[in-house]
């Protein structure tokens, strides 16, 4: 088994081979992090892309299916299909809010809570052990990282959004 913690020579940003080595093992990772979810997305008949709505859906009731959009960057006849499955398979509902009646505003049922608690579990548990494992500053250098890994013009409201930096 490879100790992935143990001490090394530090990468460094400016060597080619670190770089290449870091994004790999970051594939790695997405793979490994996505595999549960994927066996339990599976017997829907759901992807990723099924996980990815009840995520946001989940983490803001009431979203809009343009605001959606906006967070997944994906074309509006892409969130359509995968949208009409959850709804039509009850785990999401469109709903009217009296103070905003020409939107409809998307919200997990009992059943979609129930399945994206159980596609997130296993990614927690993952992360915690992962944590854990790395010690006492990793919480913060992976934040730093992964925000680092994401688009300068959206990084601060990522940032606000996914626990206020």
């Amino acid at each position: 088994m490879v100790d992935i913690y143990s001490s090394g020579p530090q990468a460094t940003p400016d060597q080619p081979d670190d770089l290449r080595r870091a994004a790999e093992l970051l594939f790695y990772a997405y793979r490994d992090f996505t595999a549960e979810p994927d066996r339990l997305l599976s017997q829907y008949g759901f992807g990723r892309a099924h996980h990815r709505v009840l995520h946001f859906v989940g983490r803001n009731p009431g979203i809009t299916v343009a605001g959606l959009l906006g967070i997944l960057r994906i074309t509006k006849q892409s969130l359509s299909r995968v949208l009409r499955q959850l709804v039509d398979r009850e785990f999401i509902e469109r709903r009217r809010h009296d103070d905003d009646r020409r939107h409809r505003h998307l919200h997990l049922t009992a059943a979609g809570e129930g399945l994206e608690t159980a596609l997130s579990a296993p990614q927690q548990d993952r992360i915690a052990k992962a944590f854990a494992a790395a010690g006492d500053d990793a919480v913060t250098a992976y934040r730093s990282v992964l925000l680092g890994l994401v688009d300068e013009a959206d990084r601060a409201h990522v940032a606000q959004t996914t626990g206020g930096d």
